[in-house]
């Protein structure tokens, strides 16, 4: 259990200086000129950037598990390349057009100058979606080494420099959008070259290289069903957003809903960080590694309810970020209801470690998909009947999370069945 911890804990700061940088962009935008509608603006362009950036969010570990010979290596960075580009020309088209303008604007029901606001964002956001792609292919490297002391170095570099981005933006008087995208943008390009200078010096390939007739085929089966995991997670939160700004105080709404999640985020990419714990070690000590995430979760847990129940959270949101108070209070209601969060994250995460390490993907992009349907489903309903505010929606994303686990919980039951049924046919 030591080895596991050696291993989790610098992958867990890892992803806590990248949403550490998202928090101060909050703590920035709550310091500029009608803050509640500044967050609100940058909510409704993340969650649109987040929907195709997220395809990209098991590039890690697809670099982990194929990028295990010299041929195995290029391939999957040309695959990573091409695959980032994809995704990257339906963003800039929306971001470029009058339809796409339209669409957004339709999608959240807002008026045309927020519309507007969101749209500068885009432009300027399209292109991170490559970097974000070389970022995520080279941290599975190195955590393919276990080199995470080093992943863990380079997020904090990234974070230092988002910092003194937004710093110098905001004291220049740039506006919000070039302030928090370039900061952003420079930040990746940092942590994308010493990645790299890390890699040439440091990354040891496999004793025994693995892989060595991958094809693009191979690589498609796998992306596809985990890629598809990754959009209906960056979906889950548009799609609440589009029935809750369509509620009275939807921007106050959805601008509470942002500081509340991003916060939760901080928590919730350290239950992530078991998908790599699984794919390293394998499905064996199960025993022992069902205890070490049942005390990962319940530590977790422990300090979102620390942070909510003491004069932690005062200090962070108001003094610290400076958000403003009635999106501050609204924002407390939402954390409350998100301490559920990790416990539901790390059980799903468990499926999720079997089946990316049977390379059987195919359950999480249905999972992810019912997901989706769950929250659209019962915010439609939620809506209609007018019951919709900031902590039903905080609820009903945490439901379709239960609904994503039970169909990844029975795909992971139903394989082992078919696994005992046949072993039981070989002996007889």
């Amino acid at each position: 259990m030591l080895a596991y911890w050696r291993f989790y804990w610098p992958l867990t700061l890892t992803g806590l200086g990248m949403v550490l940088a998202v928090q101060v962009q909050n703590g920035v935008l709550a310091r500029f000129p009608n803050a509640i509608t500044e967050l609100a603006v940058f909510a409704l362009a993340y969650s649109t950037y987040g929907f195709f950036n997220a395809a990209l969010n098991f590039t890690a570990q697809l670099s982990n598990v194929y990028a295990r010979s010299p041929h195995a290596t290029r391939l999957t960075r040309r695959f990573v390349l091409g695959a980032s580009v994809v995704l990257m020309m339906p963003l800039l088209l929306i971001a470029h057009s009058d339809t796409g303008a339209r669409l957004i604007g339709a999608a959240y029901g807002i008026d045309r100058e927020l519309t507007a606001r969101v749209i500068e964002y885009l432009i300027l956001l399209g292109p991170l979606v490559l970097l974000s792609a070389q970022r995520f292919y080279l941290n599975g490297m190195l955590i393919q080494a276990q080199l995470t002391g080093w992943v863990t170095m380079l997020t904090g570099v990234f974070l230092v420099t988002v910092v003194s981005g937004l710093l110098v933006g905001f004291t220049a008087g740039f506006k919000p959008a070039y302030v928090l995208v370039g900061s952003e943008a420079a930040a990746l390009l940092v942590q994308i070259g010493l990645a790299q200078w890390v890699k040439a010096h440091r990354y040891q390939p496999p004793t025994d290289p693995e892989h060595r007739s991958l094809t693009y085929m191979e690589l498609l089966r796998f992306f596809v069903p985990v890629s598809t995991t990754g959009v209906m997670f960056a979906l889950s939160r548009p799609v609440l957003f589009a029935f809750v700004s369509r509620s009275p105080n939807g921007v106050l709404a959805i601008a509470a809903l942002r500081v509340a999640f991003d916060l939760s985020v901080v928590f919730q990419q350290a239950a992530n960080q078991f998908r790599h714990f699984f794919v390293t070690f394998g499905l064996d000590d199960i025993a022992r590694k069902r205890i070490f995430m049942a005390l990962v979760g319940a530590g977790l847990t422990a300090l979102m309810l620390l942070y909510l129940l003491t004069p932690l959270s005062r200090w962070v949101w108001q003094d610290l970020m400076a958000i403003p108070q009635d999106a501050r209070q609204l924002a407390m209601e939402v954390f409350g209801v998100l301490c559920l969060m990790p416990a539901v994250i790390i059980w799903r995460n468990y499926y999720h470690g079997h089946l990316m390490v049977a390379r059987r993907t195919n359950a999480m992009a249905v999972g992810g998909v019912l997901r989706v349907v769950s929250i659209f489903v019962l915010a439609y309903g939620a809506s209609s009947l007018g019951w919709l505010d900031h902590t039903l929606a905080a609820l009903i994303l945490i439901l379709g999370f239960v609904a994503e686990t039970l169909v990844v919980a029975a795909e992971v039951a139903r394989q082992k069945g078919q696994a005992l049924r046949e072993n039981a046919t070989r002996k007889t």
